[in-house]
């Protein structure tokens, strides 16, 4: 995506947490590739680079809200939505993401004038607390969590169990087929099989009876249990857990046990959930507790997954000669 980003481009910079657009920058030259430390002193994330030239940054409580009708009522990818709607999420979820040409230049005039002529909107308490972060030491860094609290609006959503099941078994049959056009073996857990089967129509060879790795017995437990495993021979390459419920707990301590029995395994974890509970599933995977896990926090190992991306991801026709990497270009990782 950085490859088709050239001199003379803009970066429309959107703040996540408040959903408020602050800044204008014109690229001037890049990308570079550098994985020697810049923004960090050490193992340093940001390795895509590009020289860039600030040509609106706004202060926070200037910045424009997406929901300020101004902004709403004028986007694409929001106007047709009733307000309070998070389907134009996507659009925002992940850097470099091309907006419409007409997106684009109303953004770059409306962040224009808020800078000439600036009206303060203040940041309410929620949006306070949104940007409030919490840190814990541990012994090789300081890392970033979150508290969680119990009255979040999400958690009183009411889904009934029935409709939330069968829709968690519709999404263990898009990974899995996802997968098994993608050459994986696919194991899915004794007591879903029936289910995904009946959404799986083709393929389903490739789904395993036993799971062919040499682990402790606690481990072997945990591991067959995970909602949905890609394997390339013995090797575990990805695991998914599909959380369905509202607590988003269940799948999140599978993937935290894992880690905790065996450290040194070298997979990629997903939380997969709808957009809804996005912001939970970050809340989550933050907590302290899963800070301290001897291989690192959690949130650097497990990355989240919507259902419409990967809904998008299977409508694609050539997945047979995609390699699982392209399943990174979806994830989105807890900030």
């Amino acid at each position: 995506m950085a490859d088709r980003i050239k001199p003379g481009d803009f970066f429309v910079c959107y703040l996540t947490r408040i959903s408020r657009w602050c800044g204008l920058l014109e690229v001037i030259d890049g990308p570079f590739i550098d994985a020697s430390p810049l923004f960090v002193p050490e193992a340093d994330p940001f390795v895509v680079r590009f020289h860039v030239k600030p040509t609106i940054w706004l202060p926070i409580d200037h910045a424009l809200p997406i929901y300020a009708d101004q902004v709403w009522n004028s986007l694409s990818f929001t106007r047709d939505l009733e307000r309070g709607s998070i389907g134009w999420t996507g659009k925002v979820r992940g850097s470099l993401v091309k907006l419409d040409e007409n997106d684009g230049v109303f953004l770059a005039k409306t962040l224009t004038s808020q800078a000439s002529a600036p009206v303060v909107r203040e940041l309410t308490e929620q949006e306070n607390k949104k940007l409030t972060t919490h840190t814990i030491n541990r012994e090789d860094k300081v890392v970033t969590v979150s508290v969680p609290e119990d009255t979040v609006l999400l958690d009183q959503i009411q889904v009934p169990q029935e409709v939330e099941a069968r829709e968690s078994i519709r999404i263990q049959s898009i990974i899995a087929q996802i997968g098994a056009r993608m050459g994986m073996s696919i194991w899915i857990p004794r007591n879903d099989r029936g289910g995904v089967l009946r959404e799986w129509k083709g393929e389903s060879q490739t789904l395993l009876e036993r799971l062919p790795l040499n682990y402790d017995d606690v481990t072997l437990r945990t591991i067959e249990q995970i909602d949905v495993l890609w394997l390339r021979g013995r090797s575990i390459i990805r695991a998914f857990e599909v959380e369905h419920t509202t607590a988003v707990y269940s799948g999140i301590l599978r993937m935290a046990d894992l880690l905790a029995l065996q450290p040194n395994m070298a997979i990629k974890l997903h939380i997969v959930a709808p957009i809804a509970k996005r912001e939970k599933v970050f809340s989550e995977i933050r907590r302290p507790v899963f800070s301290l896990l001897d291989r690192g926090p959690l949130a650097d190992s497990c990355t989240y997954l919507s259902y419409d991306s990967l809904r998008e991801l299977s409508s694609q026709k050539h997945l047979s000669h995609l390699s699982d990497t392209v399943l990174d270009e979806y994830a989105e990782e807890a900030e």
